[in-house]
């Protein structure tokens, strides 16, 4: 298995500042030429460090994509975390409006990069750190749910998560950019969804 953490954290601020910008350069060409152009060299490169520095930090290019997709989790799951605290106090339409919202911040941030992180978490083994990101993700999901009394809320929040996650694939793929209006869409399909038989 290879490697998918970082060898040394970073601890000062020049050194923070080269992994900062060894991980950016990365998420650039996997924006910009996929998943089959990434290459340490390559990387370091765009990063303007040499291929030793980057190995000091990073064991790999999994390792790099990796951290990459840690930090898109943990903005996630603050996001949501956010959405939470707004939505106190609030319907289940409302509060699924917002948790919605707050899910496709990222895109919001930065769809190209969302996306290209995504397709490239499909591929690598994760790291325990990253599975507990995802499983906290879900659990806050599953109380929110349990909140209303939807029946099954684990199975809910896994099936709503599919469903948005896979309007938001679909979005992005079809070039949309209104993320409110993806929004919108994917709240209708969630309460409908949610909505008693």
């Amino acid at each position: 298995m290879v490697q998918i953490s970082l060898r040394k954290q970073p601890v000062q601020a020049r050194s923070q500042a080269t992994c900062a910008a060894i991980k950016e350069a990365a998420a650039r060409i996997l924006v910009t030429r996929g998943i089959e152009a990434l290459n340490t060299n390559l990387i370091a490169e765009t990063a303007g460090v040499s291929v030793g520095t980057l190995y000091q930090y990073f064991p790999s290019k999994q390792a790099i994509l990796a951290e990459l997709i840690r930090d898109m989790r943990a903005e996630m799951l603050t996001d949501l975390q956010r959405g939470r605290q707004a939505a106190q106090g609030c319907d289940l339409n409302t509060t699924v409006r917002i948790l919605i919202d707050a899910t496709l911040d990222h895109h919001r941030r930065d769809a190209p990069r969302a996306e290209a992180l995504e397709h490239a978490e499909a591929t690598l083994r994760m790291d325990g750190e990253t599975e507990r990101l995802k499983a906290d993700i879900h659990l806050l999901v599953v109380e929110i749910l349990t909140l209303f009394g939807v029946d099954a809320p684990a199975r809910a929040a896994r099936d709503l998560a599919a469903l948005a996650s896979g309007m938001a694939r679909a979005a992005v793929w079809a070039g949309e950019t209104d993320f409110d209006d993806v929004a919108a869409r994917i709240t209708r399909a969630a309460t409908g969804y949610l909505r008693p038989n």
